[in-house]
C-alpha cells in the first residue's frame, strides 16, 4: 500500500494536472466562468460567493490554478496612467494579482470596478472584476501564495473543490 502512494505522489502531476499544489484544508478561490461566479473556500468551507465580471471572450480570462503574488490597495492603472483611488481609475479598490500565462501577478488579477453594473457579465479583457464590498473582504482574506482555480464548469463549487483537492 505504502509502494502505491509513493508511485501515485511521484507521478501525481502526471495523473492530475493540479498535483499536491493544494491541500486540503487550503484556502482557495474557485472561479467558475460557466456563471460567472467566485467562491472563497476555507477548511473545505464555502465562506464566500459572489457574481463577477470575466473576459469578452472565453479565452481572455484564463483557465488552471494559480497563485496569487501581488496584492495592493488603490491600485495605479498604468494602462491610462490613473493614480489609484481616482473614481476613474476602473480597477477600484483592491488588486489582487495571479501568476497567468507566466506572469508575475501584475496582468492577471481579481479587482474592483468603476462599472458595478458589469458585474455578472462577460465584459472584461482577461481580469475578473468584484464588487467592491465583496473584494475588500476577500483582500483582507487571502494572502500571497493562496491558490486562485479557474475553469468554465457545469460543476458544483463544492464538486470542483473536491476534485483539486482543497476538501478536508
Amino acid at each position: 500500500m505504502q509502494l502505491i502512494l509513493v508511485m501515485m505522489l511521484m507521478i501525481g502531476s502526471s495523473i492530475w494536472p493540479f498535483g499536491a499544489q493544494v491541500l486540503p484544508g487550503d484556502p482557495i478561490i474557485i472561479v467558475n466562468k460557466q456563471t460567472n461566479e467566485l467562491a472563497w473556500i476555507n477548511h473545505g468551507k464555502i465562506m464566500m460567493t459572489t457574481k463577477v465580471a470575466t473576459g469578452k471572450t472565453n479565452d481572455l480570462t484564463p483557465e488552471g490554478l494559480f497563485t496569487i503574488k501581488v496584492k495592493a490597495k488603490n491600485p495605479y492603472y498604468r494602462k491610462k496612467d490613473i493614480l489609484g483611488g481616482d473614481p476613474r481609475n476602473p480597477l477600484g479598490s483592491r488588486w489582487i494579482g495571479f501568476d497567468a500565462k507566466g506572469t508575475d501577478g501584475r496582468i492577471y488579477g481579481l479587482h474592483g470596478t468603476n462599472e458595478p453594473s458589469t458585474i455578472g457579465k462577460y465584459i472584461s479583457q482577461g481580469c475578473i472584476r468584484l464588487p467592491k464590498t465583496t473584494l475588500e473582504q476577500l483582500y483582507n482574506k487571502v494572502t500571497n501564495g493562496s491558490k486562485i482555480f479557474i475553469t468554465h464548469s457545469s460543476k458544483s463549487f463544492e464538486q470542483l473543490s473536491k476534485e483539486i483537492g482543497a476538501h478536508e
